[in-house]
């Protein structure tokens, strides 16, 4: 069931990007000219970002600086810095826009205005973006300069060696560009951007730590605040709401960016940021002057580990000096996909980073001497260590906060088989290389200094899988040092063996299929559903989160969840038609040996029935509307709005199009999750669940998807179809008939609707009405436009009970929020037979744990706030 029609209504305030794509008589060359003039468009059409660019390029050229930058003095007069301002250059904010520190800041400058600036452009006009571009990176610089100079005041190192520095950038203005351009965006791309804005340039200021960097920072902060307040009066100051696969994607985003920071940091040889300064979260080799003094003043063993270390990171095996944030992204993918198991990784890693600092910054504590090189200050040395220990944490623990307040949005389980192949592929490699690391070097142990002895080989084992620069914080000496060729191979190639085999097995686990709890339980449900069928509503039984009762005899089957002690159904029992009465009993049997409450949710009369019987009390909780298919024609003047919408989407150039939400063209599931996200993020409501499908429910290549495509290929709306199976009588498990065939579902259920708050007004009735066309011709009995909860057309002529007044009454109250009675009278058009759907409980003493099931069931992410925002709405 989708949650209304009034969410569907409110869509997207602007309308998505939307990526043209080929139009389908294009192949081969042509195909390809076309997407790349497509691609240069949007640079055609920003004037303002071209002349920039072409300025950028040729200033550079003729003051010979595209190599490594302006000439000190040339940065002296056009350089912004604190230096600057406080010298009077006022001009230097404005002109720093024409210059860049080197030949990689020009090629990513270029990129960044090309990418924000044609964009704004083409959203903002080019006036406006010109002007936010100019006073983006005055008004960064400004900033930027200042916060240096506070830092330098408040006795931060940091921040007091980039108050002597100065630079120019336009990335500056291109960031405050880009921010400003968010609030322009719809939902899902505002927030994406904006969190792309903010954590890398800040990851880049910590660990690059480039007085750029920290000004690019300073010119997205300007970009937000004018954005905010350009758009204070569609854009409330508020923290926006994500929906739940949303707010995966933007846990991963954040966990890559931890990721990403410290690796571009690896480009730059002049790094010098708070967060990069033990060269321990990216490992690199020691210099020649580190080699000099280690075979200068320390022993011979000493100058055999720094050579070691020297040749380790001259071979292929340099990739572990970079193993920690290659996890890290590698995890983000399972994160984006909300698998628990990525969740689990990705705490322990933080967790275990965080225990290595803790356990060095005790050991600084305690020995500072190991710590301190000769001739230094004691205190100070110990003091600057510490400091910097505590820096490198910081990281790791706000990734960690992060993750345990978003712990909820990771409930995707993977196959048990392929936990036992992770498992397997990733404790082989480890096995592998501890057996070859130890094996091998006893065999070779005089390539060691000293001559290496079993129990040293064993102690040293878990060096080998770290970088060695952590063996003198960590390990002091416990490992051998190699020197000849076969103990130098296992010290580079053991550790390199294991990582490899490690993220290629997590990639691979990642990618494959999501799983329910109990794989077997609900393939061997799926398999009863398509061969015997259930209710219109059955399918919702396929959905994570459901666990599965079955009969005895395997005939039939409940599923259901348990909430507050009340094991709450997915609709009717499903399976053999002749099972499924019996299986009402079983299931309360089965219910009452474990001290469960059965609750039979969104049932038809069939199963009421059954409980009737029983003894059971039921209630109406919502309306199912059929449409029968076989003598449908949109003809007199009760069909009046549907023609209308069929053939005022033929006039606008308006078709509707078949697809699977994982099969489909980025370019439209894009749009899509667009469409969805601006609801949740602009409403700031909780996103409901249980027998209201999401974006999740989509990916499932059984449900099929028609969307509203104009010819520009712009999504006006979607809707989401799933299989109603009947019982063929002679199909087995498989759900093909006898002659192998699958078995063709003999009805569909509309689940997910959203338009274009912008768009075709009748998107909706034009889809419904293609959708109800399409399905006759391929010989479909009937559609269900499926349930609108709390809303019942229904009159039995008799007063209703106390219980069914409450629920008219809640229904009635919640009805400028979700829409639920416009909802049903939106599906009036189509006509439909009305059937209605109960909850079925053996016990009225138990109505406030149902309650309490069914809320819960409903709204499982809902957060206090926004609890309080829906009982603002309610009582206002």
């Amino acid at each position: 069931m989708t949650t209304s029609e009034a969410a569907a209504d409110a869509g997207a305030r602007e309308p998505a990007p939307a990526a043209p794509v080929a139009p389908p008589g294009e192949r081969g060359p042509v195909r390809w000219l076309h997407a790349v003039g497509r691609a240069f468009e949007p640079v055609r059409r920003a004037p303002v970002t071209v002349f920039v660019v072409v300025a950028l390029w040729a200033v550079g050229f003729f003051t010979g600086s595209l190599g490594a930058g302006p000439s000190s003095t040339l940065l002296n007069d056009v350089g912004v810095g604190v230096p600057a301002l406080a010298d009077g250059r006022w001009w230097t904010p404005l002109t720093s826009i024409l210059w860049c520190p080197g030949i990689g800041n020009y090629v990513g400058s270029t990129l960044l205005l090309l990418l924000l600036g044609s964009a704004a452009e083409q959203r903002m006009g080019s006036v406006r973006t010109a002007a936010v571009l100019v006073l983006g990176q005055v008004l960064g610089a400004l900033l930027g300069s200042g916060v240096v100079k506070l830092g330098s005041l408040a006795g931060e190192d940091w921040l007091n060696d980039l108050s002597h520095s100065l630079t120019a950038t336009p990335g500056i203005g291109a960031c405050a560009v880009g921010a400003f351009l968010s609030f322009r965006l719809d939902a899902l791309w505002r927030r994406r951007l904006q969190l792309c804005l903010i954590v890398f340039p800040l990851m880049l200021a910590l660990y690059v730590g480039h007085l750029q960097g920290v000004l690019r920072l300073a010119g997205v902060v300007v970009g937000l605040g004018l954005g905010a307040l350009a758009h204070r009066h569609t854009h409330r100051l508020r923290m926006p709401h994500a929906s739940h696969s949303e707010g995966r994607v933007l846990v991963a985003l954040a966990v890559a960016a931890s990721a990403v920071g410290p690796l571009v940091a690896t480009l730059y040889k002049d790094s010098l940021g708070p967060f990069n300064i033990l060269d321990l979260y990216v490992s690199g080799g020691p210099g020649p002057e580190d080699i000099a003094d280690a075979c200068v003043r320390a022993s011979s063993t000493d100058c055999a580990r720094v050579h070691a270390q020297d040749h380790f990171y001259g071979s292929p095996a340099m990739l572990m000096g970079i193993a920690i944030p290659l996890l890290l992204l590698v995890l983000a993918e399972g994160l984006r996909r909300g698998l628990r198991l990525s969740w689990r990784i990705t705490v322990a890693a933080q967790l275990v980073w965080l225990g290595l600092m803790a356990y060095l910054l005790s050991d600084i504590t305690s020995h500072p001497d190991r710590y301190v090189l000769e001739g230094s200050d004691l205190s100070d040395q110990k003091a600057a260590m510490i400091q910097s220990v505590i820096e490198q944490m910081m990281l790791p623990l706000l990734v960690l906060v992060l993750l345990l307040l978003a712990r909820h949005l990771f409930d995707q389980c993977v196959s048990r088989t392929t936990v036992t192949w992770l498992a397997g592929a990733v404790g082989g490699a480890l096995l592998l290389a501890c057996l070859a690391y130890v094996g091998i070097g006893y065999a070779v142990r005089d390539q060691f200094t000293p001559d290496a002895t079993l129990s040293k080989l064993i102690s040293g084992i878990p060096a080998q899988f770290l970088p060695p620069s952590y063996e003198p914080f960590f390990f002091q000496g416990r490992a051998p040092v190699p020197v000849g060729g076969t103990a130098l191979s296992l010290y580079e190639y053991c550790g390199m063996l294991f990582w490899v085999v490690t993220l290629i097995a997590l990639f691979v686990a990642f990618r494959r299929p999501l799983m329910h709890a109990d794989a077997g339980a609900a393939a061997r449900a799926r398999a009863l559903l398509a061969a015997h069928g259930g209710s219109t509503l059955s399918y919702l039984t396929t959905w994570p989160g459901n666990h599965y009762w079955f009969s005895a005899d395997g005939r039939a089957a409940v599923a259901y969840r348990v909430h507050s002690t009340v094991a709450l159904t997915t609709g009717d029992p499903f399976g053999e038609t002749s099972a499924r009465a019996e299986a009402v009993g079983g299931f309360a049997e089965y219910c009452d040996r474990r001290g469960w409450t059965p609750c039979f949710y969104s049932v038809t009369a069939d199963a009421k029935l059954r409980t009737d019987a029983l003894g059971w009390s039921s209630v109406q909780v919502a309306e199912d509307t059929v449409v029968p298919l076989p003598e449908l024609a949109f003809t007199g003047k009760k069909w009046q709005d549907v023609r209308t919408a069929l053939n005022k989407a033929k006039k606008e150039g308006i078709t509707a199009e078949w697809h699977t939400f994982a099969e489909a063209p980025l370019s439209l599931t894009d749009q899509i999750r667009s469409i969805s996200e601006e609801w949740v993020a602009d409403k700031g409501l909780p996103e409901m669940g249980f027998t209201l499908g999401g974006l999740d429910e989509l990916d499932d290549p059984h449900v099929r998807c028609l969307l509203a495509v104009d010819e520009e290929r712009t999504v006006h709306g979607i809707t989401s179809w799933m299989p109603v199976y009947g019982d063929t009588g002679e199909a087995g498990d498989t759900g093909e008939a006898a002659d192998g065939t699958p078995t063709p579902p003999v009805g569909w259920t509309l689940d997910f609707m959203r338009r274009r708050s912008d768009g075709f007004r009748g998107s909706m009735e034009f889809l419904i009405a293609s959708a109800a066309l399409g399905f006759k011709e391929e010989g479909a009995q009937f559609l269900s436009l499926s349930g609108a909860p709390l809303a019942r057309a229904s009159d039995t002529g008799e007063p209703p009970a106390a219980l069914q007044r409450l629920l008219d009454h809640a229904g009635r109250t919640l009805e400028p929020v979700y829409g639920f009675r416009s909802l049903l009278n939106f599906k009036a058009k189509f006509q439909p037979q009305y059937r209605p759907m109960y909850m079925c409980y053996p016990d009225p003493a138990a109505l406030p744990n149902i309650t309490r099931a069914i809320g819960k069931a409903y709204l499982p992410h809902m957060k206090p706030a926004q609890g309080v925002r829906l009982m603002r709405k309610l009582t206002s």
